[in-house]
């Protein structure tokens, strides 16, 4: 092994480890939520413009787009990372901080439908790349993350590569070398947040992936040393160099047990405050006032005061809260229009909102208190970090996947992920 972080994470990545149950149940919750996300993302502006592009350049038909059709294996994963991305209600993780499933599943059924792999080896390859996301996600840290880079595009393209070399089977000495030249190609930046390059980041990642183990496999070399060092991706990427953090327990604790779903379609950073209030039972003519506190990062992320575009809802904790109070459901993708932020109803609820910034709490939490016009004051607290039982999750994924895809075929394709087949018995899906 040339350096010693990245050749702990190939000897990782190319081990015969176990994963636990859990993060293999977590794993195929994540391709269900992934696979109804991709499904509903395809008729976005974005997802039609990278669908466009990968059919006029035509070419070997090795993987499936979203919306069909059969391209070449590195172009489907660029296509089906972005389009996967583009309604931004795909999983995240917060120590990882990015979206781990897009890039990594995204590269894995490209190359596992393209190589006729397992259904279980694809998932398996994907559960050991956005395992490893999310330890170099710790790695680069905060740091990393507050200068620009978004971690979805940069961590997640360590992933990416790391579950398509497996499935291609490198070796430790590939893999170590894989993750060498990934690391000149890992890329993506928070400037293009609100654009369609945000998504096109994720298909950054996927592609990168998917291309870097090809080449390897192909007996490309590259430095193996290139993540680490003065002139290596952490160095130059402002990385914190997390080294204890990213490597505790590796192989022995899944930290992708813990990755969060999105049961509301709008920016994660409001999901915490619409579950606290979901337990209060929120109704619009019951309601004085509603206060919400929330971490300082939030404030210039989704405290959009009074958007007048779906889009802006989406980045509105009055707004996302007012939706919530008349009844609307947020987890729905048609909740979010330019003719609901107009109507008066809600105009009116969202100035009985307000918004308070509050360091003592994480970052995954927020605090909603409601004083009702009977006088009644009622509060209530949640973090995302909160462990939500096996059985609560599937059931919400599952309601999740029926309102993106419909209930008879979202139950079809749970079917299918739940069985012994191959990685191109999902394909009819997209």
């Amino acid at each position: 092994m040339n350096t010693p972080f990245a050749g702990q994470l190939a000897a990782f990545a190319t081990s015969q480890i176990q994963p636990s149950v859990l993060a293999r149940q977590m794993a195929r919750l994540s391709v269900l939520d992934w696979l109804a996300c991709g499904c509903a993302g395809t008729a976005e502006p974005v997802s039609r413009i990278l669908r466009d592009q990968a059919l006029s350049e035509a070419g070997a038909a090795q993987a499936t787009l979203f919306g069909g059709t059969q391209v070449p294996a590195r172009m489907a994963a660029l296509a089906n990372g972005t389009i996967s991305h583009a309604l931004d209600y795909d999983d995240t993780h917060f120590a990882h901080i990015g979206h781990p499933s897009v890039a990594v599943f995204s590269a894995a059924f490209a190359l596992g439908e393209l190589q006729g792999n397992s259904l279980q080896q694809v998932i398996e390859a994907a559960l050991f790349g956005m395992e490893l996301s999310i330890r170099v996600g710790l790695w680069l840290g905060r740091s990393h993350y507050q200068k620009g880079y978004h971690q979805t595009a940069t961590a997640g393209a360590f992933g990416a590569t790391v579950a398509a070399g497996r499935l291609l089977g490198l070796n430790t000495d590939q893999m170590e070398m894989a993750l060498g030249l990934c690391a000149t190609r890992a890329a993506g930046l928070k400037a293009q947040f609100g654009t369609m390059g945000k998504p096109y980041n994720a298909g950054l990642a996927a592609t990168a992936g998917v291309e870097v183990a090809q080449l390897i496999k192909a007996g490309f070399e590259a430095n193996p040393g290139a993540m680490e060092g003065t002139l290596g991706f952490g160095a130059t990427h402002h990385g914190e160099g997390n080294l204890e953090a990213a490597l505790q327990d590796l192989g022995q604790v899944w930290l992708f047990e813990t990755i969060s779903h999105k049961f509301h379609a709008c920016c994660h950073g409001l999901h915490a405050a619409l579950e606290a209030s979901r337990s209060l039972d929120l109704a619009a003519p019951e309601i004085a006032s509603l206060t919400v506190r929330t971490h300082p990062r939030w404030m210039t992320v989704c405290n959009q005061p009074a958007p007048d575009t779906g889009l802006g809802a989406k980045f509105s904790y009055r707004t996302v809260l007012a939706l919530q109070t008349l009844g609307k459901d947020t987890a729905r993708l048609d909740s979010y229009s330019d003719a609901l932020c107009r109507d008066p109803r809600l105009v009116a609820l969202r100035d009985q909102i307000h918004v308070q910034a509050d360091d003592s709490l994480a970052e995954t939490a927020a605090h909603v208190t409601l004083v009702r016009r009977d006088g009644k004051r009622l509060e209530a607290s949640h973090d995302l970090q909160a462990p939500v039982g096996y059985e609560a999750r599937e059931a919400r994924l599952l309601a999740k996947a029926a309102a993106l895809l419909g209930p008879s075929r979202s139950a079809a394709l749970w079917s299918v992920l739940q069985g012994a087949g191959s990685a191109a018995d999902v394909t009819p899906f997209f």
